[in-house]
């Protein structure tokens, strides 16, 4: 072959064959996402990936599942048996039973991994997941947050470097709502609206970019917030007693008012479930933690369950994404005191409504949930689907300051759910 020939070929390969395209991302329709974090590592083989029913002590110990398996309305799904509403939804659910991280050890490191997206880094901050929504996408309607936490807050949840426009509005208490947004009883509105003036005549000076300029559209922003207007979104009492009721305990609670907020424009919510009295340990369930589980699962089904039959009943359910999120899986095989340790390897994460292909479940693990067997997939995969189901590219770049950084980490979304 002559040069002109070896260069010929040489450009021909890096060139795409013509008439050929790359396939086109998937671009669902959702326009909210409630994010159920289930704290500890829910344990796959007892909740959505259940396999044959093991012991967990005495002479007849073996590894499995710890409960019995109950049909669903999708035919050949099953889940746990403590999960009896869902199983009756479970058309609009679809339990992802085969993602996989290798942080297994550390509770932290893989929260913040399921939040990111990325293992932690010593130069950079990545935002989560709802961060990254909620500067993408912004809040529906200007007169709420585009993202709310009910839970604790930590740095994982946080808007990294996309900085503080991009934070959250966080709660712990469902019947008092956030603090700091209610005025004092002395203050009206006709001396908000007075002392909002005279701040105003300080305000919008500040160099573009800089903190102060953050600090003062923050400010801005708590400005609008306070008042009755906000806070009325947080009286639960409004809704009628047998919607309260179909969701259950203090965490149905907080979904049901993840629902409120969604319809109230809100684009992003985190529910947190971290009821440790519930069995003492939460989803940690190492030990004796394991023998109220049940109890989690229950709580669970229940709050899950209300969730999806009122947003359908709203008309809400194909705009509104839920995913339910937990750090690693746990493996089939027990501890000395019957408990469970933490399992990377493979584990259930859930997605359900948001206008999806919804199928009861995604991928197969071998008889024991410990391997997978086909369709793994990557976390970095999971973070993609649900920002495509949102409308948003999982390759765009966002900017830390001059470098470029992936919405993703390489993910690519499951395209057999859109």
């Amino acid at each position: 072959m002559n040069r002109r020939h070896f260069l010929a070929a040489s450009a021909a390969a890096t060139l795409p064959a013509i008439g050929t395209a790359s396939p086109a991302l998937p671009k669902g329709k959702a326009e909210h996402c409630i994010f159920l974090w289930l704290g500890g590592g829910m344990g796959q083989l007892d909740t959505f990936d259940p396999k044959a029913k093991a012991a967990n002590k005495g002479p007849n110990k073996k590894a499995g599942s710890l409960y019995d398996s109950i049909e669903t309305a999708v035919k050949g799904v099953r889940v746990c048996e403590h999960l009896p509403n869902v199983a009756k939804v479970m058309e609009h659910v679809t339990a992802v039973r085969t993602v996989n991280h290798k942080v297994i050890d550390e509770h932290a490191f893989a929260t913040n991994l399921v939040h990111t997206g990325r293992m932690v880094s010593g130069n950079v901050t990545y935002p989560s997941i709802g961060s990254i929504i909620a500067h993408e996408r912004g809040a529906a309607d200007p007169s709420v947050p585009a993202y709310m936490l009910i839970g604790y807050p930590n740095v994982s949840r946080g808007p990294g470097f996309l900085g503080s426009k991009a934070g959250y509005v966080y709660l712990v208490d469902t019947t008092t709502g956030p603090a700091g947004f209610t005025r004092p009883a002395d203050v009206d509105e006709g001396r908000a609206a007075a002392r909002q003036k005279l701040l105003g005549t300080t305000a919008g000076h500040a160099e573009t970019g800089s903190l102060l300029a953050e600090y003062e559209e923050s400010q801005a922003a708590a400005l609008r917030l306070a008042g009755p207007k906000f806070m009325r979104h947080f009286d639960l009492k409004a809704e009628p007693a047998a919607v309260r009721e179909s969701y259950g305990g203090e965490f149905g609670q907080r979904c049901l008012l993840a629902r409120r907020l969604v319809q109230a424009g809100v684009r992003f919510v985190e529910v947190s479930h971290n009821l440790n009295f519930l069995n003492g340990t939460g989803w940690d369930v190492h030990n004796e933690g394991i023998d109220n589980q049940h109890l989690l699962v229950q709580e669970l089904d229940r709050a899950l369950a209300g969730l999806i039959v009122d947003l359908k009943a709203q008309k809400l359910l194909d705009k509104t994404l839920i995913v339910l999120g937990t750090e690693f899986g746990r493996p089939p095989e027990f501890d000395g005191r019957g408990g469970r340790g933490h399992q990377g390897t493979t584990f259930s994460l859930l997605l359900a409504g948001g206008g999806l292909n919804h199928r009861g479940a995604y991928g197969t693990t071998d008889d024991l949930g410990k391997t997978i067997v086909d369709r793994t997939v990557p976390l970095p995969d999971f973070h993609a689907t649900i920002h495509a189901a949102l409308g948003i590219d999982p390759g765009k770049e966002l900017m830390d300051g001059s470098r470029p950084v992936p919405i993703t980490d390489g993910g690519k979304p499951i395209t057999a759910m859109f």
